[in-house]
């Protein structure tokens, strides 16, 4: 296991994440628009609250009510911006997956890292000006509650100073529910809310824990409201 911790500031710039290209940006921007037609024909997507999209900087959009393989390209239509994400070095690995995961912004970071690498390669987006992905529960999750939230975006909203974006995605689970093989047309819908910005801190200050919890609990909190109201959008 790498030990950070050990890390000089050249080694830490090593860690940071591969810039998405023209080219790569311009493969996102199509696929993305193919899909946009294409959840707009079989689940009947629609979007509310796109005006609260930050038009500029770093921001970190955290989806509330992760339950379907469906949530992670669907986020990607909450605006025009391209947006990044961290996933697991073996989906990047897989032939075709791995190239399609880098079309959308992704990059990997390898199992083997400690979650303090993972954190370094997100800050690195977020301090570039870049929109990172985080799903805030980890792993999908089934039913209507809002299950604990890993602290990791909370953390990294107070130490780089970038808000988070509060997304509730409702019926994605009857539409392909984990272990489904296929989509099935239900309507999903999605509601964005207002973001939250983190208090104020010095540069070289610490990150307090009870500022992290705070925030962690605001966010969870948000997201409970704004997952209920997508899926009754959606008709769960």
């Amino acid at each position: 296991m790498v030990n950070t911790s050990q890390r000089g500031p050249a080694q830490a710039d090593e860690l940071a994440p591969p810039p998405m290209g023209t080219p790569a940006k311009v493969a996102y921007r199509i696929i993305r628009l193919a899909l946009q037609v294409a959840a707009a024909g079989w689940v009947r997507l629609d979007v509310t609250g796109k005006e609260h999209v930050p038009i500029q900087g770093g921001f970190i959009l955290c989806p509330g009510g992760h339950r379907s393989i469906l949530d992670t390209p669907l986020v990607s239509l909450v605006g025009p911006r391209v947006l990044r994400y961290v996933g697991a070095e073996t989906y990047f690995a897989t032939p075709g997956l791995g190239t399609f995961l880098r079309s959308m912004g992704g990059f990997p970071v390898e199992r083997s890292m400690t979650d303090r690498t993972a954190l370094r390669l997100s800050e690195s987006v977020l301090r570039n000006g870049e929109p990172l992905v985080v799903f805030p529960e980890g792993t999908r999750q089934t039913g209507p509650i809002i299950q604990p939230l890993k602290e990791g975006a909370a953390f990294l909203s107070c130490r780089v100073g970038v808000p988070i974006l509060p997304v509730g995605i409702g019926g994605t689970e009857r539409a392909m529910a984990k272990g489904a093989r296929f989509v099935k047309p239900r309507k999903v819908s999605m509601v964005i809310g207002q973001p939250i910005f983190p208090p104020p801190r010095s540069e070289s200050a610490r990150v307090k824990r009870s500022v992290v919890t705070n925030v962690s609990h605001r966010l969870h909190g948000e997201l409970q409201m704004l997952f209920d109201e997508a899926q009754v959008r959606a008709g769960v």
